[in-house]
């Protein structure tokens, strides 16, 4: 990952890893699950001296996307994913932000939703597309193939796997995503998960009591 970097900026009373993701060559990139606050992720790209071109979305959570619609506007960019299987979560953000007592959400239209089999360019580097639904419905895991890495939403975590007690969710659907689309992608895949530290596919086949 020479050229390829990312900064995870923790945001909202939930942690999330909102990541920015970078060339160092072009310093160009995207911002990866913006969940909120978002004069901290403003602050991390300007110290990086990174200009964002897109916001990309795993899913529909607040905790995820809570703070795209806002970021989307004042950097003028477009707003790229989740699957459209996501939509009505998009469309009841600021629902959830009452709920939660985060005033500042908007609800998020896509510019564009994203399918299985799919490609995007994240500074210039392919990530693979694959909808792995169960922790939502529109849940995507991007994958890079030149790089053995995800960017892996709230599908899988270090010893753990997403909650499926939300609106949506199914855990069925999401070991089935998890044993068809991310286990044979390889052993030695790395990937980033919402939340927590960062693990392979080899590891949670291992030691992950989910999967064994």
């Amino acid at each position: 990952m020479a050229d390829f970097n990312i900064q995870v900026v923790p945001v909202t009373p939930f942690q999330q890893n909102c990541s920015i993701a970078w060339s160092e060559a072009t310093k160009r990139g995207v911002v990866v699950d913006p969940g909120g606050d978002v004069p901290t992720i403003r602050a991390a790209l300007d110290r990086l001296g990174v200009t964002a071109e897109a916001i990309v979305l795993t899913h529909g959570h607040i905790d995820h996307a809570g703070g795209a619609a806002e970021l989307a506007a004042d950097l003028g960019v477009k707003i790229i994913g989740p699957h459209e299987g996501d939509r009505p979560l998009l469309q009841r953000l600021e629902i959830q932000g009452r709920q939660y007592g985060m005033d500042d959400v908007r609800n998020v239209e896509p510019d564009r939703y994203l399918a299985e089999g799919e490609t995007l360019d994240i500074a210039g580097v392919t990530f693979e597309v694959l909808h792995c639904p169960g922790h939502s419905p529109g849940s995507v895991v991007l994958f890079a193939p030149s790089l053995g890495f995800c960017f892996m939403g709230d599908v899988l975590f270090q010893g753990s796997v997403g909650r499926t007690d939300l609106p949506g969710g199914s855990h069925e659907m999401l070991i089935s995503s998890i044993t068809t689309k991310l286990l044979p992608l390889g052993d030695d895949v790395a990937f980033l998960p919402g939340h927590g530290p960062g693990s392979t596919i080899g590891q949670e086949k291992a030691t992950n009591p989910f999967l064994r």
